[in-house]
């Protein structure tokens, strides 16, 4: 039988657990949280977006979209459903994403945590993976639990520890280290599905607003991705799920020196030739009324003030006063209201990481090494990010499962 170590009780790693113990592996999983499947429990809001129907490599960033899609066919969105239905979790759809029938993520750690008891996989809690070596087939695992040090032995490893995001849940970045000590290079880290901030002095003003808009994320003066939704203010810069999908692309920007900025649409469903047009109809009945009066029933107050100061508008100013000019400077800013990108939040506020372990560094049928035989890697600690909705549990589930099945031959 062989004997395999999970290091790391994440999704990913639960995944490995139940798909190795379920072929038969003598399987123990080391976790260095209270309990498995922490970060589980903050995943959708509490809800548990377990994965996604529209499943496609578009949807992932960093990792060769040909290597991304063949691990999505191996174990994909079907895969995921009939693998939580085994333990009692029944999925329900909103639009393409998919939750537990209940809504809890709770249930989602519990029902893992059940899998891997039911299938005797033992388990170490509050425990630290010190050191990892590998010699003659064998891997050495050495761990510290409450002081005292021990070694584990085993025939496979699978490193499932986490990237760099929400360290306070168990992703505290350990597991690269431990790659590379077993011969892996490893791209830089930075973190994804982030909020952005900016030294702009309307932030200040803007805090608390909330706004549908479009995003659309400029590196180097070139557009480079688009998001659309609700876009949150805050004191530091922008949040909501557009930013988040947006932010893995100005961390990379950032990270190679290059001018990062937003740019913001906050009527995307219009034209500026049709902007215009509404605010010289509403301009007949609200002649007398002062600018500040005359955009607050489309937009929240804080963000007219902001506009009108931009555009060089007197709050005060009558709107039977306004000119061609003014509509047309008004109009081009709600459409084109641009923010320099100073940094992003960090790891602690990231929900997932980009960099890590390449792919090409792993065979994408097995999840196996191609450094170090009897090593699987998977989730965070890989070199792939995916997007808000589903697609990073999706990831989790799929590499680790492919990863425990295999390593159980």
């Amino acid at each position: 039988m062989r004997r395999t170590v999970v290091i790391g009780g994440g999704a990913s790693g639960l995944a490995a657990s139940i798909a190795a113990a379920g072929k038969g592996a003598d399987v123990t999983l080391v976790e260095q949280k209270e309990l498995v499947g922490k970060k589980i429990l903050s995943t959708g809001n509490g809800r548990c977006n377990l994965t996604n129907l529209a499943m496609s490599p578009e949807y992932y960033r960093g990792g060769n979209p040909d290597t991304v899609e063949t691990l999505l066919h191996t174990f994909g969105t079907e895969d995921t459903v009939r693998f939580f239905r085994k333990l009692g979790i029944i999925t329900k759809a909103r639009g393409t994403y998919l939750y537990p029938k209940n809504d809890q993520a709770s249930s989602v750690r519990e029902a893992l945590a059940l899998g891997i008891a039911r299938l005797q996989v033992e388990t170490y809690l509050q425990t630290k993976v010190e050191k990892v070596s590998f010699s003659k087939g064998k891997f050495d695992i050495y761990i510290k639990k409450n002081g005292k040090e021990q070694r584990l032995e085993a025939d496979r490893l699978i490193l499932a520890a986490g990237g760099k995001a929400s360290p306070g849940l168990g992703s505290d970045g350990s597991g690269y280290q431990l790659a590379k000590s077993l011969g892996h290079t490893i791209t830089p880290v930075f973190p994804a599905l982030v909020q952005l901030t900016s030294d702009d002095p309307a932030f200040r003003k803007l805090a608390g607003v909330r706004s549908d808009a479009k995003i659309v994320l400029m590196s180097d003066g070139a557009d480079v991705c688009a998001d659309q939704g609700e876009i949150q203010f805050t004191d530091y810069g922008l949040s909501g799920i557009p930013v988040f999908q947006v932010s893995r692309f100005a961390a990379e920007g950032l990270r190679e020196g290059k001018p990062v900025s937003v740019i913001l649409d906050f009527l995307p469903e219009m034209q500026e030739t049709e902007i215009c047009a509404l605010f010289r109809e509403k301009q007949k009945d609200w002649s007398d009324n002062t600018a500040e009066e005359f955009l607050r029933g489309i937009f929240h107050r804080k963000l007219v003030n902001v506009l009108l100061t931009r555009a060089h508008i007197r709050w005060s100013q009558k709107v039977e006063n306004f000119s061609e000019e003014d509509f047309a400077g008004l109009a081009c800013l709600c459409k084109k209201f641009e923010v320099k990108i100073t940094g992003t939040r960090s790891f602690d506020q990231a929900q997932v990481c980009a960099g890590g372990v390449s792919l090409e560094e792993i065979d994408p049928l097995t999840m196996e090494s191609l450094k170090c035989p009897g090593l699987y890697i998977t989730g965070e600690l890989l070199d792939v990010d995916g997007m808000c909705g589903g697609y990073n549990l999706q990831w989790a589930w799929a590499t680790g499962h492919i990863a425990g099945e295999a390593a159980a031959l």
